[in-house]
């Protein structure tokens, strides 16, 4: 619900839940510590992915792949936007340790020749994480294995028949 409407009351999501909102407010003293719990479930599991994707010892095709398939499933798990958490500086210093993990990874897939030399800082970083959220919203047909597929194959041989 928070994904599709970020101001969506806590009277809604509990009745959404099948709970009373006072349940909710039982748990959680507050609408803020509400959407903090959620954040912190989202970074948990985006941590949680990049650590399975082995990102530093794996192969680096395979851990691409995992990668790109663990953090398409916790995208369609957790469908918020963390950008609204960023003020909180821890929020902020865990998402950017993430991040610094896929850019260490990524210079690392073109050291050994997977991505090819010579694009702008952050390019194929910012890239791949949209593809990454196309698939995992706008292929939601797709399991979170063949959107994988379809997203390191955009990737790594693009759209173009040159």
């Amino acid at each position: 619900m928070l994904a599709s409407d970020p101001g969506v009351s806590v009277a809604s999501i509990a009745a959404e839940a099948g709970v009373d909102r006072r349940t909710v407010y039982r748990r959680f003293a507050a609408r803020e510590d509400l959407l903090a719990a959620i954040y912190d479930s989202r970074l948990t599991a985006v941590e949680r992915a990049i650590e399975d994707a082995r990102l530093r010892e794996a192969p680096v095709g395979v851990a691409l792949h995992r990668y790109v398939e663990n953090v398409i499933a916790v995208n369609r798990t957790w469908p918020v936007d963390l950008a609204r958490m960023l003020a909180d500086d821890t929020v902020h210093a865990r998402r950017d340790a993430c991040v610094a993990e896929v850019d260490t990874f990524l210079r690392r897939a073109t050291a050994e020749g997977l991505l090819r030399p010579g694009r702008p800082e952050g390019w194929v970083g910012a890239l791949l994480s949209q593809l990454v959220n196309l698939a995992a919203h706008r292929q939601a047909h797709l399991t979170p294995a063949r959107a994988a597929d379809l997203v390191v194959d955009t990737l790594l041989r693009g759209v173009g028949t040159l």
